[in-house]
């Protein structure tokens, strides 16, 4: 699954910050990992936890992720 993070509030895209890759606003972590690590099955309060982030932005951020799902580019 791929998510448009375009109009996320919580991300930013900064060319040449980590590859210029949709990360956490104010932070290095990347949108698409606090996803994927949702999708393995943590906890959001577990990711919270290990990426020292609010578990409120997690939840917002894993909602967006879910209403904004893309198809994969072929």
């Amino acid at each position: 699954m791929e998510v448009d993070w375009s109009r996320c509030p919580l991300v930013e895209v900064i060319p040449g910050k980590v590859s210029g890759l949709p990360l956490i606003k104010g932070t290095r972590v990347q949108a698409d990992t606090i996803r994927e690590s949702a999708e393995l099955g943590e906890a959001p309060e577990e990711i919270a936890y290990n990426y020292d982030l609010k578990l409120d932005d997690v939840l917002r951020l894993l909602a967006y992720a879910e209403e904004h799902q893309v198809a994969p580019a072929s």
